[in-house]
This record gives C-alpha cells, sequence and structure tokens, in this order.
C-alpha cells in the first residue's frame, strides 16, 4: 500500500470520495460497536440529508442491504494553511465535482457479513441508465439521483442507502482515530503528489492518508528501478480497498484504548458527511459491527480496456456476473479469494 497527497487539480482530487465514504461508515460502525453512539446522538442528528439521491433508492430488501459509498471532491472548508492545500486546491477551483471512484458495500441480514466493491471511475456506463454513455464519474455532476440511477443500471444492482463524504472530513476522521496503518513491500511514491513511503508498516495522518487514497501514478522501487503502477484505477481502487480494512482496524484500536475518542471522530468529522433521509445511523453502526472488527470480503470489479472515441477507459466484463448476482441479491457468495 502506499501514501501520498491529493494530486492535480481536478482528477486525482476525486478519488478519495469513496474511500472517504467508507471511513465514515467505519467510524459509526466501531462507535456503535462499543455502544458509543447513543453518546453523540446530537452529532448523528445533525448529519446533513440527501432529499434527491433518496429519490432514486430502490425499496428495502428482506434479505440483504447495498450502500453507496460517494467520495467528494468538495473543497468546502478547505485551510490554505494546510499542508496539502497547493494539491487540493480551494472551493471554485474546480470545473464540477465527481465521483471519481465509488464502492457499494453489502450488507447480509442474515449472516452479518459485510463485503465492499469497487467501482473503477473509467467505467463506460449509461448515465442515469439513458442513451448518453460516459464514464462513471462524471454521472455525480447530473445529481446524486442521477448517480444512483447510474449505478443501478450499469450494474444491475439495487441501491437502499447513500452515503457521502468530503476531503476535510476524511482527514479529520483518521486524524480522531489516531492515524491508520499501512504496510508496503517496497520505497513508494507518487512524484505527482509527493508521496514517499518506505519499506515496511507506517501511521499515517490523515494528510497523508488522503494522499495515499488520490493516488494515480504509484511507483515502487523494485531491484533497484522506479516501477509505475501499469494497473493504473484499477490498482487504485485495490489500495483503497486496503485501506479501508486498515482503517476498520486501526480505528477498532484507537477506541479500545480511548473510548472518549469517539466523541473526537464525531466532532471532526461527521459534519463532513451526507446520508440519505432514511438511513438510520444507531442501526446502521449495529449492522456494521464486523466491518468494525476488520472482517470486511473486499472485491474488485471485473473490467476490460477499451477505446471509445479515442478515449482510454474501461469495459464490464462477463466475469463480473458471478460477483454482481451476489450483490443483487440472487447469487451466492463468489468462490474467490478477496482482493486486497
Amino acid at each position: 500500500m502506499v501514501v501520498h497527497r491529493p494530486e492535480t487539480r481536478t482528477r486525482g482530487k476525486r478519488s478519495t470520495r469513496l474511500l472517504i465514504t467508507a471511513l465514515a461508515a467505519l467510524v459509526t460502525a466501531v462507535a456503535g460497536s462499543f455502544g458509543l453512539v447513543r453518546n453523540v446522538h446530537a452529532q448523528l442528528d445533525g448529519i446533513r440529508r440527501e432529499t434527491t439521491a433518496t429519490s432514486a433508492l430502490s425499496a428495502p430488501d428482506p434479505l440483504f442491504e447495498n450502500y453507496l459509498l460517494v467520495g467528494s471532491d468538495s473543497r468546502a472548508g478547505a485551510d490554505p494553511t494546510d499542508p496539502d492545500f497547493s494539491a487540493v486546491g480551494a472551493e471554485g477551483e474546480i470545473g464540477g465535482q465527481r465521483s471519481d471512484t465509488l464502492m457499494v458495500m453489502h450488507y447480509v441480514k442474515k449472516t452479518g457479513s459485510v463485503s465492499l466493491l469497487s467501482i473503477p471511475r473509467d467505467l463506460w456506463v449509461a448515465i442515469g441508465g439513458g442513451e448518453d454513455h460516459q464514464r462513471i464519474n462524471t454521472a455525480y455532476q447530473a445529481g446524486t439521483d442521477v448517480l444512483v440511477r447510474t449505478v443501478q443500471g450499469a450494474l444491475g444492482v439495487p441501491i437502499h442507502h447513500y452515503v457521502e463524504i468530503d476531503f476535510q472530513g476524511f482527514k479529520k476522521i483518521v486524524d480522531a482515530v489516531g492515524g491508520v496503518s499501512v504496510c508496503v513491500d517496497y520505497f513508494s511514491r507518487d512524484k505527482h503528489t509527493g508521496l514517499f513511503m518506505k519499506p515496511g508498516c507506517s501511521t499515517l495522518a490523515g494528510v497523508e492518508a488522503l494522499a495515499f487514497a488520490r493516488s494515480r501514478f504509484f511507483e515502487q522501487k523494485v531491484d533497484g528501478e522506479w516501477q509505475i503502477d501499469g494497473s493504473s484505477d484499477i490498482g487504485r481502487t485495490a489500495r483503497q480497498r486496503s485501506f479501508v480494512e486498515a482503517l476498520a482496524k486501526s480505528a477498532v484500536r484507537g477506541i479500545v484504548g480511548n473510548p472518549l475518542r469517539v466523541g473526537k471522530v464525531m466532532n471532526g468529522g461527521l459534519n463532513a458527511i451526507v446520508v440519505d433521509e432514511q438511513l438510520n445511523l444507531i442501526e446502521f453502526a449495529k449492522k456494521m459491527r464486523p466491518a468494525a472488527s476488520g472482517k470486511i470480503a473486499s472485491y474488485p470489479l471485473a473490467v476490460y480496456g477499451d477505446t471509445i472515441n479515442g478515449n482510454s477507459v474501461l469495459q464490464l466484463a462477463n466475469d463480473a456476473a458471478p460477483l454482481l448476482a451476489f450483490f443483487n441479491g440472487s447469487g451466492a457468495r463468489p468462490v474467490i479469494e478477496p482482493a486486497g
């Protein structure tokens, strides 16, 4: 895994959204694991509710729930004194928000199992289920309801709840849980973001964690030579899934050592979170206890490279069918090794 900083002013800044959202879910889950959510009920009640996305959500299913985790590249609240301000940028400096990377989190009610599915930002899809085809990360610009419908239509999976968080909330939550332990096998860097890690395990603070999650030009020094990760968007989503799992474990350790830290976490990051109108955060925390213990199965989406109108994109592969069947409730969990 790696660390780094936010990237250029447009694309890289959006990749973290999904990761950030998963982070929001995990923090609430950890709090619930220790019976502490009710102590911060006032903070939970103050979380913003997304009415537009709510209108596009699927009807409840008796057997499972799917949560769409979205990271927003909003710069609202960005501090010019932050060490990563030059890379992240200020509010209004980008042409429009996008959901550069997305995740679907799947919860099975009978077993309590939690699974994560990464959606590459370059996946070529029908926007909103219509005739216009674009990369999936552009759907957010048309509205959160369009994004929800796009994911549902492209993957054939229902979406029951929506969770979104921005850059500032992500950094604050990571700092509040005491940082996240991330390990790499080789010297690692991203020259575009300032990322640099030595071999072994390091505890990443908020700025470093954001940089790690957004790296698009990840390199490792193998046999004395720097080698760039040729998997691009796919490799980044794999690192993000691994980071989510590492975050869950770090959050558990931090709160076990200091339960009062939950209040700091809530105060620090939950004001940056937006959820749908129907999501009960207390019940959500209870359901997410396995995630808070690091028991998450994370899966990549099977895709293949393609070129459309001169643009490099990703297409959904036939091999994705068994995994998507599991996420839409029509099939068993695929017999594959979870990635990340």
